[in-house]
C-alpha cells in the first residue's frame, strides 16, 4: 500500500511539471541589446543590465510578463550594429531593442525603429541630433549633450578665462553639441579662436602634429568631448607634450567624466587635475547598496580585467531595464505579433522586416513610466530623460573629488541643493579649491605667450602729437624706438600684471616716414592678426569694434573745438549782460508778485498801503524794488507780511551779490571771449575747420554736416597754430576739432591765444587695441586700473604733458558768460512757495473771521461780489457806500466803520 501510495504521488508531481512546461507561468517579451562589449562602456552596461534582470524579476515574480534577452555585440562597427539590429527585429522579432551605446548607430537604428514600430532605448547615446520629433520610436534614457554646455560656461567664466578651444573627435557624437557649447560660450564673452578635430583613425604623428599647433596657440583652456577610445590617445600624447602641466586647463565633458574612473592608470595619471563635468546623482542607500553588490558581480562577469568603477551610465543601464520591464507588464505585450512586412526597394534587406503591433502601446507605457531608481527619479520629457543639476569634479589621484555642483537657476554652490533665495553665481568662490595640472593650487590664466614667439608685436602710430606717441629710429641697432604717454602708461600696466610680457615695438609708417594708413587701417593690421596689439593714441569708436577689443580708456573723453580768443566790446548796454533775459523778466516778475502779496496782507490795516488806487500801486512798485537796496520805508504791521519779506531779501542778498561778481568780472578780469562758441556758426559761414591727420573726427565731422572741403588734416600743434592764426580768408582755419587729452595740449602751448568751447561731443576716449577675444584685454584693463587709480599716471603726465610749457591753461572749457533763470530757480521757487502759503493763511484767516458778514450779503448774489463788499466793508475806515445792481431789483449797503 505504501508503495502505491508513493507511485500516485510521483505521477502527480510528474504531471503538474509537464503542465508547467506546456504551460509557462510568464509570456516572453523578446528584447534586443545592442552593445560594444570589448568597450569599458559596454562591459560595465552588460553587467547592469544583467543584475537589472535578476533583480526586477526577483521583486516581482507575479508579474506576467518577463523580457527575455537577445544580446549582440556589435565590436564597436557601425555595419555589424546595423546588421545586429536587423538580425534581432527579423529573427527573433523583438519588440524593443536596448542600445546601441554611440550616437551614429543610434542614427540609423532609430529609422529601423520607426519603419518598424519598435521603441529603441539608448542610455548612452547623448547626441543632440537625436530627437523624438524626428524619431518617435527612439528613446533616450540618458541626458542630451546640449544640457552640459550652460556648466561648462559658467565654470570658464568664474575663472576669467576669456578664451577656449574645444578639442573634439570627427563623429556625429564630437560635432553635434558644437552648435550649443559655442552659443553659451558666446554668451558669457568666451571666444573660440580654433576648433581642433581628431579623426577616429589619426596615427600617432598627426595627433602629435595637432597638439603641436595648439601648442602655438596663446590659449591654455581646452574642452575635450570625444569617445574614450581617441581621448585615451590624445590625453596619453599631451602629456608627452607637456601640454598636462601647469597653466594648462583641460575640461571634460560627461562622457569622458563618466569614464574617467575606469581608464587604465597610465591615462587617469594624464587626467591629473583635469575637471569633468557629469549628471548629478544623489547619493542613497539604494545606489550605495547597489555599486557594492555592482562592483562583486562586474569582477565575477570579468575576472581578467582591471575592476571598474561604477558610474551613471551602469546606473541608468539599470534602471532602463526596469523602465522596459514595468511598460511591458502594463502594455500586456507578452507575445510578439508583427503584421504586414515592411518593403523599400531601397533597402532591400529590409523587405522582410514585418512592423510591431505592440509597438506603440510599449512605446506609450514607456514614457509615461515613473519611479525612483539606483540614478534618481525616471521621468521621461520628450522621450529623453531630464536632470537640472550637473556635479563639478577635479581628478587627484586615482578617484575624482568634487568641486561644486551647477543648477541652471542658482548657477554655481557648493551643496546640490543651496538654499532658497541664492542669485545665480559665477563666482569660483563657490566652488571648493581646485588641484590644477602640476598640482598647482593657483588658478591658471588661461593663456600664455606661444613658445614659436618670443615677443608680442606691438604696432604703434607716427602720432601728430610726440608728447603722445614718438617714434624713433635707432640708426645704430636698426631697431625702433618708441616713447610718450601713452607708451609708458602701456608698459606701466604690463609692469603690473602677474606675469612677465615681452614686447617688440613696430612703427606702422610708410618708406616716407609718415602714417602708414589712417587709425582705421592701424586698427585692421590687428584685426589681420598680423599684429598682436597696437599701442598710442587710440580712440575707442563703435566702427573699430567690430573688428578689435579695446581696453579700458586711460584718458578723460570728450570732444571740443579750439578757437581764438577776440576781445570783448563794451558798450552802454554791458550792465544788463551779467543776466540773461529769462533771468531778468523771472527776477521782475517775482519782485512785483512779493510786492502784491505784502500789499493784500498790509493795506487793510497799515495807512501806508492805503489810499488812492494811484497811490496804492505806486507803494507796490516801490516797496518791491527798494527791496533790492534794502531801502523800503514803509513800515509792516502783518506777521506773515514780514515773514515774506525776510525770506525775499534772503532771496534779493543773493540775486544782488551774483550780479555784482558777474559784472565786476565782465568789467575788470574778463577781457578776451571765444570767437565762436557754436559749431553750427561754422557750417553757416562756411569757414574751415582743422583736425589731426587720420582722426576719427574727420567723418564725425561730416556727419554734422561739415564740408568734407572745409576740413583741413595737419600733423603738428605748429601746423595748426599757423593755420589758426591766419584765419579761414586767409587760407587757415577758424576752429580745432580734438579730443580732450589732445586739446589739453595744444591749449597750454597757445593758451595765450587760443581757448576751448565745448565739449562739442561725447566720445570714449584712449584705449589700446588687441584681437577680439584676446585674453590681454582683461588683464591689461586690470593692471590700468592700478595705474590711473595710483601715483604713477600723475608722474607720467608731469614728465609728458604737464610741464611742456610754462603757459597755464585758462582754466575749464568756455561756457555761457551769462546768469540765467535756472541758475535760481530753486531760490524762487522757495520765495514764491513761502508768499503763496501766506496770502493763502491770510485768506482763510479774514474768511473765517468775517464769515457771518459775508452771508448777510444776500444769497441772491455771486460770492465773488459778496467777498467784494465785505473786504471793503471791513477794510475802509471812512463811510462807504457799495450798491449792487441785481437784474431784477436795486441793493443799497451803508456801512459805517470806526477806524481801528
Amino acid at each position: 500500500m505504501a508503495i502505491l501510495n508513493l507511485l500516485i504521488i510521483l505521477f502527480l508531481r510528474t504531471a503538474a511539471a509537464q503542465n508547467e512546461i506546456v504551460k509557462p507561468r510568464f509570456s516572453p517579451v523578446h528584447v534586443g541589446v545592442v552593445l560594444d562589449l570589448s568597450t569599458p562602456l559596454g562591459k560595465i552596461s552588460n553587467t547592469s543590465i544583467s543584475m537589472a534582470m535578476d533583480d526586477f524579476y526577483d521583486i516581482h515574480d507575479n508579474y506576467t510578463a518577463k523580457l527575455v534577452l537577445h544580446t549582440k555585440d556589435c565590436q564597436e562597427d557601425f555595419v555589424k550594429a546595423v546588421a545586429a539590429a536587423t538580425d534581432l527585429l527579423g529573427t527573433y522579432q523583438v519588440q524593443a531593442i536596448i542600445g546601441p551605446q554611440k550616437s551614429e548607430q543610434a542614427m540609423f537604428m532609430s529609422e529601423l525603429g520607426k519603419k518598424t514600430q519598435v521603441p529603441i532605448i539608448s542610455f548612452s547615446a547623448t547626441s543632440p541630433s537625436l530627437t523624438s520629433i524626428s524619431n518617435p520610436y527612439f528613446i533616450r534614457t540618458t541626458l542630451n549633450d546640449s544640457a552640459q554646455v550652460a556648466a561648462i560656461a559658467t565654470i570658464i567664466q568664474a575663472f576669467g578665462w576669456r578664451q577656449a578651444i574645444p578639442i573634439s573627435d570627427d563623429t556625429d557624437y564630437g560635432r553635434d553639441i558644437l552648435p550649443y557649447l559655442f552659443d553659451a560660450l558666446q554668451q558669457t564673452g568666451t571666444h573660440i579662436p580654433y576648433h581642433s578635430v581628431i579623426a577616429l583613425q589619426a596615427t600617432k604623428d598627426q595627433i602629435k602634429e595637432e597638439l603641436y599647433k595648439l601648442k602655438t596657440m596663446q590659449t591654455r583652456v581646452f574642452i575635450i568631448h570625444m569617445r574614450v577610445s581617441v581621448a585615451s590617445r590624445l590625453l596619453l600624447l599631451a602629456m608627452e607634450a607637456g601640454m598636462m602641466d601647469e597653466g594648462f586647463v583641460w575640461i571634460m565633458t560627461d562622457g569622458l567624466t563618466n569614464l574617467a574612473e575606469s581608464l587604465s592608470s597610465s591615462i587617469i595619471d594624464s587626467l591629473q587635475g583635469a575637471i569633468g563635468v557629469k549628471m548629478y546623482v544623489p547619493k542613497s542607500k539604494k545606489n550605495e547598496s547597489f555599486a557594492a553588490r555592482w562592483r562583486k558581480r562586474f569582477r565575477q562577469d570579468h575576472p581578467d580585467d582591471t575592476p571598474a568603477e561604477m558610474n551613471n551610465f551602469a546606473l541608468l543601464a539599470y534602471d532602463t531595464v526596469w523602465a522596459l520591464a514595468i511598460a511591458a507588464e502594463k502594455a500586456s505585450v507578452g507575445n510578439s505579433d508583427f503584421i504586414t512586412p515592411y518593403r523599400d526597394t531601397k533597402l532591400p534587406i529590409l523587405e522582410s522586416l514585418e512592423v510591431s503591433k505592440n509597438g506603440r502601446k510599449l512605446l506609450e507605457e514607456i514614457l509615461k513610466c515613473r519611479f525612483e531608481g539606483v540614478s534618481g527619479k525616471f521621468k521621461l520629457i520628450n522621450g529623453q530623460l531630464q536632470s537640472s543639476t550637473f556635479q563639478i569634479v577635479n581628478m587627484v589621484g586615482t578617484r575624482e573629488r568634487s568641486l561644486g555642483f551647477w543648477d541652471p537657476k542658482t548657477g554655481l554652490s557648493k551643496q546640490p541643493k543651496p538654499k532658497s533665495g541664492k542669485t545665480y553665481s559665477t563666482l569660483m568662490t563657490d566652488l571648493n579649491q581646485v588641484v590644477w595640472p602640476g598640482e598647482s593650487g593657483s588658478v591658471p590664466k588661461g593663456w600664455n605667450i606661444p613658445v614659436s614667439q618670443k615677443k608680442l608685436k606691438i604696432l604703434v602710430p607716427k602720432s601728430s602729437f610726440p608728447e603722445f606717441v614718438k617714434v624713433e629710429k635707432n640708426a645704430s641697432s636698426n631697431n625702433t624706438e618708441v616713447s610718450g604717454f601713452s607708451i609708458e602708461v602701456f608698459e606701466a600696466a604690463v609692469r603690473n600684471l602677474p606675469y612677465a610680457l615681452p614686447l617688440e615695438y613696430f612703427a606702422f609708417e610708410s618708406t616716407s616716414g609718415q602714417n602708414a594708413g589712417t587709425y582705421d587701417d592701424l586698427v585692421m593690421q590687428v584685426y589681420n592678426h598680423s599684429y598682436d596689439g597696437a599701442v598710442g593714441d587710440i580712440n575707442i569708436r563703435e566702427n573699430r569694434l567690430q573688428y578689435v577689443d579695446f581696453t579700458l580708456p586711460y584718458t578723460e573723453t570728450g570732444v571740443y573745438m579750439i578757437v581764438p580768443f577776440k576781445k570783448v566790446q563794451k558798450n552802454i548796454w554791458i550792465f544788463l549782460k551779467p543776466w540773461s533775459k529769462d533771468l531778468w523778466f523771472g527776477a521782475i516778475a517775482f519782485f512785483l508778485y512779493t510786492g502784491f502779496v505784502v500789499w493784500v496782507m498790509e493795506h487793510k490795516a497799515n495807512p501806508e498801503f492805503s489810499g488812492s488806487r494811484t497811490h496804492q500801486l505806486g507803494t507796490i512798485l516801490h516797496f518791491s524794488f527798494s527791496t533790492m537796496v534794502y531801502a523800503h520805508r514803509e513800515h509792516l504791521e502783518n506777521v506773515l507780511s514780514k515773514l515774506v519779506l525776510i525770506i525775499w531779501l534772503f532771496v534779493v542778498l543773493i540775486l544782488t551779490s551774483s550780479y555784482t561778481a558777474s559784472l565786476a568780472s565782465m568789467l575788470t578780469v574778463q577781457k578776451l571771449e571765444p570767437s565762436v562758441t557754436d559749431f553750427h556758426q561754422l557750417i553757416k559761414n562756411g569757414d574751415n575747420v582743422g583736425t589731426t591727420n587720420g582722426s576719427f573726427l574727420v567723418d564725425l565731422l561730416k556727419k554734422l554736416t561739415f564740408d568734407e572741403k572745409k576740413i583741413i588734416q595737419y600733423n603738428s600743434v605748429e601746423e595748426f597754430s599757423e593755420a589758426m592764426l591766419k584765419g579761414s580768408q586767409n587760407g587757415g582755419i577758424t576752429a580745432i576739432f580734438e579730443g580732450l587729452p589732445f586739446v589739453q595740449l595744444i591749449i597750454k602751448q597757445q593758451c595765450a591765444n587760443f581757448t576751448v568751447v565745448g565739449p562739442i561731443l561725447k566720445n570714449q576716449g584712449l584705449a589700446f587695441a588687441f584681437p577680439i577675444g584676446s585674453p590681454l584685454v582683461h588683464d591689461i584693463s586690470r593692471a590700468l586700473l592700478k595705474v590711473v587709480e595710483g601715483e604713477e599716471i600723475t608722474n607720467i603726465e608731469n614728465k609728458w604733458l604737464v610741464n611742456q610749457t610754462s603757459c597755464q591753461i585758462q582754466g575749464n572749457a568756455i561756457t555761457s558768460n551769462h546768469l540765467d533763470f535756472n541758475s535760481f530757480v530753486g531760490l524762487f521757487l522757495i520765495t514764491g512757495t513761502v508768499s503763496t502759503c501766506a496770502l493763502s493763511i491770510f485768506v482763510i484767516i479774514f474768511i473765517h473771521k468775517n464769515w457771518h458778514k459775508l452771508r448777510s450779503i444776500g444769497t441772491e448774489n455771486h460770492i465773488w461780489r459778496r467777498f467784494a463788499t465785505s473786504f471793503n466793508y471791513y477794510n475802509n475806515s471812512r463811510n462807504l457806500t457799495l450798491t449792487a445792481k441785481p437784474p431784477n431789483r436795486e441793493i443799497s449797503l451803508q456801512a459805517s466803520v470806526a477806524a481801528s
